[in-house]
């Protein structure tokens, strides 16, 4: 008999952790985030909540111990602090996160368009990391993608990595300038699905289907494509090319999506120009 442990029995991280987890601004993100994090075993008593403006359900969590807005002295050791603020605020905030991170913090940030050298103007010396995550994490289904200063330790990024976990899939990059890229790609993406389903039901109401009935299908149809893709082994392509018969309706289709002005350009150029956006924000 094999004495692996079983994955379904073993603990995560930060069932484990000692050390206190700070989170700046718990709106949706922030609110996503909490929420995961205790799904994945962590305590409330663990979790400090900055927020001046809380929902019911944090300050019922202050009931199972959870500390909201609580003064410096009475926090302790602080493991990380996680900025999920709007970052217009952005730099009031630091201001008041500083007193809470001490030598060993590491400061987490998942605010859009803020760089690792703004934080780090804001927040000298800390070990910093800089996150961009996107809409699917409020079901725990989305992806982040995170890049990390030369003074982040290794068990820093460990930990960091198991609280993006309870957003979804985490990557990792080395370069910064990859960021913008990152935000036309994967966190605006999730509103070019949506459209896509759009354009989906109006086309199938300009058939003739009831509109709908049309919508109904255009959801259906991209929630399960999606789903399909999330669990095949078999890269997008292959799919494509699985349900497409030569000769028959979907290569019809495609011929028309798949020309030279086709949705490959649009979509090249509406990522470039999302890029270019993310560029000119961050100044």
């Amino acid at each position: 008999m094999s004495s692996a442990a079983n994955p379904q029995t073993m603990v995560h991280p930060l069932a484990d952790l000692s050390k206190i987890i700070l989170l700046a601004g718990a709106g949706k993100m922030g609110g996503a985030l909490l929420q995961g994090w205790m799904a994945l075993g962590l305590s409330p008593a663990k979790v400090v909540v900055l927020e001046p403006q809380p929902s019911l359900d944090i300050e019922a969590l202050t009931e199972r111990g959870l500390r909201l807005n609580p003064p410096r002295d009475s926090v302790g050791d602080t493991a990380a602090a996680v900025v999920a603020v709007k970052p217009q605020i952005a730099p009031e905030v630091l201001a008041s996160l500083a007193p809470f991170v001490a030598a060993t913090t590491v400061v987490l940030s998942i605010m859009a368009g803020r760089t690792l050298r703004f934080l780090a103007d804001n927040l000298p010396g800390a070990a910093l990391v800089r996150a961009m995550p996107n809409t699917p994490a409020a079901i725990g289904r989305g992806i982040t993608v995170a890049v990390a200063t030369a003074r982040v330790s290794p068990e820093q990024r460990a930990l960091v990595d198991a609280l993006l976990s309870a957003l979804g899939a985490v990557e990792w990059i080395s370069d910064e300038a990859l960021m913008d890229a990152v935000t036309a790609l994967s966190g605006s993406g999730p509103a070019y699905v949506f459209l896509l389903a759009e354009a989906m039901a109006r086309a199938g109401a300009a058939a003739g289907l009831p509109p709908r009935l049309a919508a109904t299908l255009a959801r259906a149809t991209v929630s399960g494509a999606g789903e399909l893709l999330n669990r095949s082994a078999l890269d997008a392509a292959s799919l494509r090319q699985n349900v497409t018969s030569p000769g028959g309706t979907t290569a019809a289709a495609l011929e028309v999506l798949m020309a030279q002005d086709g949705l490959e350009r649009l979509m090249t150029a509406a990522i470039a120009a999302a890029t270019k956006r993310s560029r000119d924000l961050a100044g």
